[in-house]
């Protein structure tokens, strides 16, 4: 599903990543739910989108830099941050940037 975000400027968090190839895939999936969940709940979320192959790419989306920050530091999310850390990745990269434009296509009805 593509993210339905509002008028711009907003900010996006774009986080990549691979996985270690020994994690326990069940657990991984568990909490990478519940960080969506979770994210959802905070103050200054629009929305997200995710993929996964070898690489993973998830961009979340915030209305400001200071929500950014708060969902950086809200304690179940710091935990998680540690376990993908200890647990779940080989390597990752969060880029944080303004997005100053968008546009968007919808085919309306497919049949």
């Amino acid at each position: 599903m593509i993210a339905q975000t509002l008028e711009t400027p907003y900010y996006a968090v774009i986080f990549t990543s691979i996985l270690n190839d020994k994690i326990n895939k069940e657990e991984y999936a568990k909490t990478a739910f519940r960080m969506v969940e979770l994210a959802e709940q905070q103050e200054g979320f629009l929305g997200i989108e995710s993929t996964r192959e070898d690489i993973g790419i998830t961009v979340s989306y915030w209305k400001s830099l200071e929500s950014i920050k708060k969902w950086k530091f809200q304690t179940e999310h710091t935990l998680a941050r540690e376990k993908g850390r200890s647990e779940f990745y080989k390597a990752f990269k969060t880029r944080i940037a303004k997005v100053e434009r968008d546009y968007d296509f919808f085919i309306k009805d497919i049949k």
